[in-house]
């Protein structure tokens, strides 16, 4: 993945981050935790919450579903969630290419799991679902 395309995901996670009250320290310590895993030096996340780089579509279908649950798993690491994040999360998912029911089922099942953190391998399992 280049460097753009994980400059631009990122930008997507400060942007829901945004949307309850500012970015919290748990937020904001996730969003080290992903751009070290990236690549991404914690100064260059920085300047991204003041600029925005263009959006650019991510490939292959993996990374993007991989993307929503970097997203999905971000809006819950504060322990508190409302329906502006939630129809955020969803419009990132449908605006990926993701399917709608695949995005829905995995937003209400992760009420079924500790912290609300869907486990990968069922995330996966969803979305393999959705193409069948």
């Amino acid at each position: 993945m280049d460097k753009h395309t994980k400059l631009s995901l990122l930008s997507d996670m400060i942007a829901l981050a945004r949307t309850s009250d500012g970015i919290k320290d748990i937020e904001y310590n996730f969003l080290i935790a992903v751009a070290n895993q990236l690549g991404i030096s914690e100064a260059e996340l920085n300047a991204l919450t003041n600029s925005k780089p263009q959006k650019k579509v991510i490939q292959p279908e993996s990374q993007r579903i991989l993307h929503f649950h970097r997203l999905v798993l971000l809006m819950n690491v504060d322990q508190y969630t409302d329906n502006r994040e939630l129809l955020i999360v969803k419009n990132f998912g449908l605006k990926m290419g993701l399917s709608q029911e695949a995005i829905d089922k995995v937003l209400k099942i992760m009420h079924n799991y500790p912290n609300k953190v869907v486990p990968p391998d069922v995330l996966i399992d969803i979305f393999k679902t959705q193409h069948n």
